[in-house]
C-alpha cells in the first residue's frame, strides 16, 4: 500500500472514530510504530489532526477540506439512511438542484428509478452516476474544475445556476449551528450553494447528525432560508425545539 493512500485510510477512520492509536494502526497496516508516526505528523502537518500521546484526535477547528476520495467513505450508512428519505420527497417532473457534496452522490445514486426529472448540478460526480438515465434531463453548470472535489465552482458556476428556477434544492454542509447557522469550508462551496439556494422554491438540507452544534468557516445561510432538514437519525431536544420554533420540517428514520 502506498503511504498516501495509507494516510487517506487513516484519515477516513478518525474522522469516524474521532481518534486514533499508533499500536494499533502499526498492527492493522503491518508497519512500524516510526511509519505511523510520521503519518500522523504528515496529517497534523496539513492540519486534520492534533497528535496525542500515542495516537491522534480530530482536529475539531480544522478549515482544511478532505479530499473527495475520503469524503465520500465517511459515514456512508448515514448518507444512504438520508438518501431515501430524499428520495421519498422527489416528485415526477420535479426540477431539482443537487450541490456538489458526497452526500448528494448518495442521492443521485437512490432515486434513478423516478422518472422525467430534471436535475441540474455542479457535481462532475453526479454526472457520472445519471449518465445512463433515460427519459431525464441533466444539466450540467459548466464552470471552473476544482482540484481533488469532482466539483466544479466559480463565477461562471454562480451565473449559470442563477439562470434557472428549481422546485427543489438538495444540499449538504459541514456544520449546524443555532449561533452561527448553516456553514461550510470555504467561500467558494458556500456561495454555489447560496445561488442554489436563491433559485429554488424549497430548501432541503441534508446532513448527517455529526454535523448538529458544528461550526465551519463560511456561513452558507440561516435557518430562515430552509424549509426542511433530512438526516439520519431523530436530533437531540433541544434541536427538535430549535427548529420547530423556526417553522422547519424535520424528516428522519421513522418519524
Amino acid at each position: 500500500m502506498l503511504a498516501a493512500e495509507r494516510r487517506n485510510q487513516i484519515l477516513e477512520k478518525i474522522h469516524e472514530e474521532k481518534r486514533v492509536i499508533v499500536s494499533d494502526l502499526s498492527r492493522r497496516y503491518e508497519v512500524s510504530e516510526e511509519t505511523i508516526r510520521r503519518d500522523l505528523e504528515r496529517l497534523e502537518e496539513e492540519g486534520h489532526i492534533v497528535k496525542s500521546y500515542g495516537g491522534a484526535v480530530l482536529n475539531e477547528a480544522s478549515l482544511i477540506d478532505l479530499p473527495y476520495n475520503v469524503r465520500r467513505n465517511v459515514n456512508p450508512a448515514s448518507k444512504q439512511r438520508i438518501a431515501e428519505l430524499v428520495k421519498l420527497q422527489i416528485e415526477e417532473n420535479d426540477h431539482i438542484f443537487l450541490d456538489a457534496s458526497t452526500t448528494s452522490v448518495f442521492i443521485a445514486k437512490n432515486i434513478k428509478q423516478k422518472e422525467h426529472l430534471t436535475v441540474i448540478t455542479n457535481s462532475i460526480e453526479n454526472l457520472l452516476e445519471l449518465s445512463q438515465v433515460t427519459g431525464w434531463d441533466i444539466i450540467s453548470t459548466g464552470g471552473l474544475l476544482k482540484p481533488g472535489t469532482m466539483s466544479l465552482y466559480g463565477f461562471k458556476t454562480a451565473e449559470a445556476l442563477g439562470a434557472y428556477h428549481a422546485d427543489k434544492v438538495f444540499l449538504s454542509c459541514k456544520g449546524l449551528s443555532m449561533e452561527q447557522g448553516i456553514t461550510d469550508g470555504n467561500d467558494e462551496t458556500a456561495g454555489i450553494k447560496q445561488a442554489m439556494i436563491a433559485s429554488a422554491e424549497k430548501v432541503y438540507l441534508a446532513a448527517d447528525s455529526s454535523k448538529f452544534g458544528r461550526k465551519a468557516f463560511s456561513q452558507i445561510c440561516g435557518f430562515d432560508r430552509i424549509h426542511a432538514l433530512i438526516t439520519d437519525r431523530k436530533p437531540e431536544a433541544v434541536w427538535c425545539d430549535f427548529l420547530s420554533g423556526n417553522g422547519i420540517e424535520l424528516i428522519y428514520p421513522d418519524k
